[in-house]
C-alpha cells in the first residue's frame, strides 16, 4: 500500500509568542514546539514563519544605546541588520527546543533555520507613506535629529513622544527559496522568514541592498506557503477564532468563511488594521492561490485541534 501523502503546513507563529525577553523566549519556544511536534505527530510535514516585534526592538534599542556610549568608534546599525541578528536568535532558541521535544518523541528529523531575505519592489506605495512604528519612544529634539541627520519618518505617538516610522512593503519573492525546499523535501522541519523576512532591493548586478522596512509576517508566510506548494497555512495568534462585532455584546466567533465572505467582512471593518485584518487576507490570498488549499486561524494551544477541524477559523475559497 501507497503511504499516504503528509500534508504541508505554514505555521506563522507572532512575534509575541516567543516572549518579550530572552528568559520568557526560552520558556515559550519549549511551548511553542511541543504545539508544533503535536502537528507532525499528525502526519504534517512543517515549515515555521514568526513575527519578531519585541525581539527586534529589543536588538535595536540595544544597538542604538551602544552607538550613544560611543559615537565615534560605532555607527547605527541599518534595521536590515537588527533583522537578520533577530532571525539568528529565534532560530536558534526554536529550532533547539524542536529538536529537543522532536527527540523526546522518537521523531527523527532534521530542523535548520535559514537565514532569509525577501525582495520588496522600492516602487511600492508603501514607501511613500511608511506606517510601522520601530524603536523607542523619543523627546521633540532627537526626532527632529533624527529627521534632520538621518532623513527618518518621525510620528507623534498617542501623547506618549515620538517614534520613527517605516514602510511595510509587500514581498515579492524569497531569495532563499531553493534552499528552503530542498530542506522540506528531504524531510527537515524549516525555520524560515523570520520577522517577515531581511527586506531587500535587488540594485546593480547581483546586489542585494537592505531596505529600511518591515515585512508583515503573515504576508510573508503566506508567500513562504505558496512558495513551497503548501497544502494549509495556519497563523497562530492570541485569539481561538476570528470574530466580526469583536469586543461587543453581539461577537460572532467564526467557523469557516469562504474568500469572498472573508473579503466582505474586510470591506465592512470588521477585522482591526494591524491586527486581525492582516492575517484575514493573508489567509484570503493563499486560499485562493491554487485548488484545494485552505488557512486556519487559532491559538496555538489549538493547533493540532483546529489542523483536525475541531476549531479555529477556517477559509477556504
Amino acid at each position: 500500500m501507497a503511504e499516504k501523502k503528509k500534508r504541508r503546513v505554514v505555521i506563522a507563529l507572532g512575534g509575541n509568542a516567543l516572549g518579550k525577553n530572552l528568559p520568557e523566549q526560552m520558556v515559550a519556544s519549549h511551548r511553542t514546539a511541543k504545539a508544533i511536534c503535536d502537528l507532525i505527530e499528525e502526519g504534517c510535514e512543517v515549515v515555521i514563519a514568526h513575527g519578531n516585534g519585541p525581539q527586534v526592538g529589543m536588538i535595536q534599542n540595544a544597538m542604538n544605546a551602544l552607538v550613544r556610549t560611543d559615537p565615534e568608534r560605532y555607527i547605527t546599525v541599518p534595521l536590515s541588520v537588527c533583522v537578520a541578528m533577530s532571525q539568528g536568535y529565534i532560530g536558534y532558541d526554536l529550532q533547539n527546543a524542536m529538536r529537543e521535544e522532536m527527540l523526546d518523541r522518537g521523531i527523527d528529523l532534521g530542523v535548520a533555520t535559514v537565514l532569509t531575505q525577501i525582495e520588496v519592489d522600492p516602487s511600492d506605495p508603501a514607501f511613500q507613506h511608511p506606517t510601522k512604528p520601530i524603536g523607542p519612544f523619543l523627546t521633540k529634539e532627537e526626532a527632529d535629529k533624527l529627521v534632520r541627520e538621518r532623513h527618518y519618518d518621525v510620528v507623534e505617538d498617542s501623547g506618549r513622544g515620538y517614534r520613527r516610522v517605516v514602510a511595510s512593503p509587500a514581498p515579492r519573492s524569497i531569495i532563499e527559496i531553493g534552499t528552503i525546499r530542498s530542506l522540506v523535501d528531504t524531510n527537515h522541519v524549516v525555520i524560515a522568514c523570520g520577522g517577515g523576512g531581511i527586506p531587500v532591493f535587488r540594485t546593480e548586478g547581483h546586489h542585494l541592498k537592505g531596505a529600511a522596512a518591515v515585512i508583515d509576517k503573515d504576508f510573508a508566510a503566506e508567500r513562504l506557503a505558496e512558495e513551497v506548494d503548501a497544502d494549509t497555512l495556519i497563523i497562530l495568534t492570541a485569539v481561538e477564532k476570528a470574530a466580526i462585532h469583536f469586543g461587543k455584546p453581539d461577537q460572532r466567533n467564526l467557523d469557516s468563511l469562504t474568500v469572498g465572505e472573508a473579503q466582505r467582512y474586510c470591506e465592512e471593518g470588521e477585522f482591526a488594521p494591524g491586527s486581525m485584518l492582516p492575517k484575514v487576507q493573508a489567509c484570503m490570498k493563499f486560499a485562493a492561490s491554487k485548488p484545494g488549499r485552505t488557512a486556519l486561524i487559532t491559538l496555538l494551544e489549538k493547533a493540532r485541534d483546529g489542523i483536525s477541524g475541531k476549531t479555529g477559523t477556517r477559509i477556504t475559497a
